[in-house]
């Protein structure tokens, strides 16, 4: 799948006291366009956990911050898989906002057995969709 895009727009909960959006709220929304790649794909979360017995869990997250966004700005959050291995999918991530590029990242998830949390291979069902 080539790269799949979300919007999002700034609301005052997401901000500090200046109107700046909170560095960690950045990790939602790379999340929720996460999220909503996989139901795009036709795969909802609770639906992994239940009948594959999977859950996807961050193993690792590289940010970097390199404009502010502001309370009630109109968000694209782009995601990217970028690397494929036998139980984990590496995104590239970024915010943009109108054409500037406020942050980007790089964010590692891992696929685990829901009941062990321990690493399971991704199945060949998501697999099939996403390449």
């Amino acid at each position: 799948m080539n790269q799949f895009y979300w919007p999002v727009r700034v609301y005052y909960e997401d901000t500090d006291a200046g109107g700046v959006v909170f560095y960690a709220n950045y990790l939602k929304f790379f999340e929720r366009a996460r999220t909503e790649m996989l139901r795009h794909l036709g795969f909802e979360q609770d639906q992994l956990r239940n009948e594959l017995g999977i859950l996807f869990v961050v193993r690792s997250a590289s940010i970097d911050y390199l404009k502010p966004a502001h309370f009630n700005d109109q968000l694209q959050i782009s995601s990217e898989i970028v690397a494929i291995k036998k139980t984990s999918l590496t995104f590239k991530q970024s915010v943009m906002c109108n054409h500037d590029l406020l942050c980007v990242s790089e964010i590692r998830i891992a696929c685990v057995d829901a009941q062990t949390l321990k690493p399971k291979p991704i199945s060949p069902l998501i697999l099939n969709k996403i390449t």
